[in-house]
């Protein structure tokens, strides 16, 4: 771990530690934008989350499984009988 590691974190808890300064001054002072705000952002990381999936799952190309068993001649499978149940 390099020096520019550890500042990297050290600015990060500074950042949040005044977040969520902000975010208690502004219950405190009971402000509507207190709770709006994170709760807008989470909810559009969530949304943006499942779009991703979805927009993954919609555009994958799946490569078809070689049939193992195509290869082999028709004399060595051996034919099904019908049950007599």
């Amino acid at each position: 771990m390099n020096d520019s590691s550890r500042t990297q974190g050290g600015l990060i808890c500074v950042g949040v530690v005044i977040l969520a300064s902000l975010f208690l001054l502004g219950l405190l002072q009971q402000s509507y934008w207190a709770l709006a705000l994170p709760v807008t952002v989470m909810v559009s990381f969530v949304l943006g989350l499942v779009f991703w999936v979805g927009y993954t799952i919609a555009t994958i190309r799946v490569e078809p499984e070689h049939d193992a068993s195509a290869g082999r001649s028709a004399e060595s499978e051996t034919p099904t009988e019908p049950s007599a149940a």
